[in-house]
C-alpha cells in the first residue's frame, strides 16, 4: 500500500464468531501465510480472514456497484429518468400465457 492511499482493510467488527472454515493447502502456501501474518504482526487466522474479506469485497463490488465519470453518470441518470418507450409487440407478448401456464 502506498503512503496516503486509503486502507482497504474492512473495519473490525466485534460480532460473535461462531462459524468455521476448514482449508487444505500446500506446505508452501501455509508457510507463505505464516510469514505474511508475522510480517504484519497478526495471527494467521486474522491475516487470512481479513485478506479473504478484502478479496470477497473486491469480487462483489463488480456485481453490486459501478463507477462512471461525471459526464457518463449524467447521461446514465438522464436515461433512467426518461419516459419509457411504447413497445406494442412486447406488451402483446406479455399478455400471452406462458408455456408454463398453459394447460
Amino acid at each position: 500500500m502506498t503512503a496516503g492511499a486509503p486502507s482497504r482493510r474492512p473495519s473490525p467488527k466485534r460480532a460473535n464468531k461462531t462459524e468455521r472454515l476448514d482449508l487444505r493447502l500446500s506446505r508452501h502456501q501455509k508457510d507463505l501465510l505464516e510469514r505474511a501474518a508475522a510480517a504484519t504482526q497478526r495471527t494467521v487466522t486474522d491475516f487470512v480472514v481479513q485478506s479473504a474479506a478484502i478479496a470477497a469485497q473486491d469480487a462483489m463490488a463488480d456485481r453490486t456497484r459501478f463507477v462512471l465519470p461525471p459526464e457518463q453518470w449524467f447521461a446514465f441518470t438522464q436515461a433512467l429518468d426518461r419516459e419509457p418507450r411504447s413497445l406494442p409487440r412486447l406488451a402483446a407478448l406479455l399478455t400471452v400465457p406462458s408455456v408454463l401456464e398453459a394447460e
